[in-house]
This record gives C-alpha cells, sequence and structure tokens, in this order.
C-alpha cells in the first residue's frame, strides 16, 4: 500500500520497527477499542494489560528520551512509526508515546524537584498526566480570558481557584498542568503560568465526564483553593504562553501524524468493500460514484500527508513552523472526516453501526476540526502571517 501514500516514504531502517508497531495496533489495540472508548474500570485494565504487552514485545515509548527510560528514536524517524500507532486512538496510550510532550515540558521548565520526582515514572507509565487550559465560561483559542487564579501564599504554596474542562485524560490522571493567572485580570496579555497540579490535592475534584459522541476521556474538573508546592510552578512566573508554544507546535503535528494513520484505516476500508462487495450487477467498485468516494479519498491523503512531514522537517531543523504546522492541522482533519465520511458511504447502513470503526473514525475527524483550535483559528493565523510576510 506503500504507493496510496504520498510525501516521503519510511526510510529502510524505520520500515520494521513501523510495521511491528501497525502490527500490534492491528491485532492487540484495536479489537480492545469498544471498551477503552468506554473509559472505567474494565478500560484501565485493558489498557495495562497492553501496555504490558508492548513492553515486553520492546515498543514501548519509543520517542521518549532514553535517560529516563525511553528509546530516543528522533522525530524524523519517530514521524513514521506515529503514523502507523495512531491508526487507533488508543494507540499512543497502549505503546507509551502519549506523555511525550508532558515529559518534554516538565524537563525543559521543570524544578529540580519536580523533574526527580515524575519524569521516570511518567516515562515508565506509572504516572499518567494531562494539560488543561480551556475554561467552560470563555473561548477556548483566548487564553487571554483565562480566569482561574492562583494566589502564593507566605510559604510560598499557590492556592488555585477555577474550572477547565475539555481536558484529555483528567479523570484518570495523576498531574494536571493548569494554566492560571497569577497577576493582573482578564484579558490582560500578561499575568498567565503554568502550575502542575497532584490530582489527589485537597481541593481538585472531576465534577462530570464529557463524552464526545459516546467516547470517554475528556472531562470537566474544579479547582477548590487547591494547595500547590512553590517547586510546581513551571518556568518563570508570568510566562505560560512561551511554554505553550513550545508544546504547541510539536503537539499538534503529531496529532497530524495520527490523523494521517486513522485516515489511512479508513480508506483502506473503503477500498475493501468497494472490492469485496458485490450486487446483482458486479462489484460495487464498477460504480462510477464509488469509484469517485475513492479518487477523491485518495487526493486528499496523497495531498495532505506531505504538508505534514513539512511541519515535521521543519520542527526536527529548530525553524519556526507556525505556517505548516496551521496548514497541516487543519488539512489533517479535513481529511480524516472526508475519507471517513466517503467510507462510511462506500459501506451504506453497515458504516453506521458497531461492526466498523467508522463512526469512531468520522467522530475523531470531525472533533479534530475543533479541539486543539478550531479551523478558523488555523486558517487565519496563516493567512496574517502570509500577509505580513516581505
Amino acid at each position: 500500500m506503500a504507493r496510496y501514500e504520498g510525501g516521503p516514504q519510511c526510510p529502510a531502517e524505520v520500515a520494521g520497527l513501523r510495521d511491528r508497531i501497525a502490527d500490534f495496533v492491528r491485532d492487540r489495540v484495536m479489537p480492545c477499542e469498544t471498551v477503552l472508548d468506554r473509559g472505567g474500570r474494565e478500560a484501565a485494565a485493558t489498557l495495562r494489560r497492553l501496555q504490558d504487552e508492548a513492553r515486553e514485545r520492546g515498543l514501548w515509548a519509543l520517542p521518549l528520551p532514553a535517560d529516563l527510560g525511553g528509546q530516543g528514536l528522533p522525530l524524523l524517524s519517530y514521524a513514521h512509526v506515529a503514523e502507523a500507532e495512531g491508526a487507533s486512538d488508543h494507540g499512543p496510550a497502549a505503546l507509551g508515546s502519549a506523555p511525550l510532550l508532558d515529559v518534554l515540558m516538565l524537563r525543559r521548565h521543570g524544578s529540580p524537584a519536580v523533574r526527580e520526582r515524575y519524569l521516570k515514572a511518567l516515562v515508565a507509565g506509572e504516572r499518567r498526566t494531562c494539560y488543561a487550559m480551556t475554561e467552560p465560561d470563555g473561548p477556548g483559542t483566548d487564553p487571554f480570558l483565562t480566569v482561574t487564579r492562583a494566589e502564593p501564599g507566605p510559604d510560598g504554596r499557590w492556592t488555585v481557584t477555577g474550572r477547565k474542562w475539555f481536558t484529555s485524560g483528567a479523570a484518570d490522571a495523576d498531574l494536571v498542568t493548569v494554566l492560571a493567572r497569577t497577576d493582573g485580570a482578564a484579558p490582560d496579555r500578561d499575568g498567565l503560568s503554568l502550575l502542575l497540579v497532584p490530582t489527589g490535592a485537597p481541593g481538585f475534584r472531576v465534577t462530570r465526564e464529557l463524552p464526545v459522541w459516546g467516547a470517554a476521556g475528556q472531562a470537566e474538573f474544579a479547582l477548590d483553593k487547591a494547595v500547590v508546592d512553590a517547586d510546581h510552578l513551571l518556568g518563570e512566573r508570568g510566562q505560560a504562553l512561551v511554554i505553550a508554544a513550545e508544546r504547541l507546535q510539536l503537539g499538534r503535528t503529531l496529532r497530524c501524524l495520527r490523523w494521517l494513520g486513522q485516515a489511512r484505516r479508513a480508506f483502506d476500508l473503503m477500498r475493501e468493500r468497494a472490492m469485496t462487495r458485490t450486487r446483482s450487477r458486479g462489484p460495487l467498485g464498477d460504480l462510477q460514484l464509488v469509484q469517485q468516494h475513492v479518487f477523491e479519498a485518495l487526493l486528499a491523503l496523497r495531498t495532505t500527508r506531505p504538508l505534514v512531514f513539512e511541519a515535521v522537517a521543519r520542527l526536527d531543523a529548530g525553524l519556526d513552523a507556525h505556517v505548516e504546522v496551521g496548514l497541516a492541522k487543519v488539512a489533517a482533519a479535513r481529511t480524516l472526516q472526508q475519507v471517513a465520511d466517503s467510507a462510511i458511504q462506500v459501506y451504506g447502513a453497515a458504516g453506521l453501526g458497531p461492526d466498523t470503526p467508522l463512526p469512531a473514525l468520522f467522530r475523531t475527524g470531525r472533533a479534530a476540526r475543533i479541539l486543539d483550535g478550531p479551523d478558523e483559528l488555523h486558517i487565519a493565523s496563516v493567512a496574517r502571517r502570509v500577509l505580513r510576510d516581505d
């Protein structure tokens, strides 16, 4: 199927690893998706079992730093692996790649005590963390309207009060990185900081789960004067957006790679259906309208993948990638939604039911156009940069 990919080919030295990851996700993770989507105790036990299997097979924490217990796979190589593990929404968690952004952030900006206490445990999968910016009463695309507040006490500890929502993994996390206002008031552009809040701290409370079209994973939580140690401030006071900018470009690019993997999965399902489903007058694939679905889906895949890998290359080279990441994010989200939608159309009623992963793939594609910045945000941001460039 390599001829359907478009963009850079997987290097020979990485191809074997990518194929092992693809096999693991297909054979071990995908059969468990229905359970994992539901959340709860059974999902947690299933995920732990998959993680143990990944460790046994030498597939654990591939992109995480080697000195912390990961395998240190460089970004240009991991990009191809990320496509394969991302074919399932649960692949990164099962394979220990999910905490990459938090590990890098804590390593760069955490205090010595935070690094010593948490980093190796995160890489080992012994602790889980998540990242919370969005609040119920303000647009998630405008951090300057943040009202969650952190007040310093005489002993240097912080008291944090506020609410966050649509936080991925908050219900099961041990640690939450919280964007809070430490100075000024909304909509001041300064005075925002990041604090690492243990979910076991008094005053931290998950208030409700926020299922996205039936799938668990998002939550709303409250901070009612939660007390956080002074050394859990990440970076300098007031520097939250500088730190956030570091993780956003890489985070969005990783998600694009995973969406490509899911779009490819939907394409393969559609292609198989068109080739094997027969009517009284022959295969479904003989119909021109079905052929059009296949063509348009392939065109979307072949034009999106190079955009995503261009963003990967610029990030790997340490170059500014705002334009490339914005283009990739919009294109990858749209492609996943489009290809999944076409596959559902080719499947007919079967594509709406529980016997294929297509409803979940479509759900992810549609949500991707809103979560992590809606299409409109990225379109406007890219256009402004292009129009002001000399």
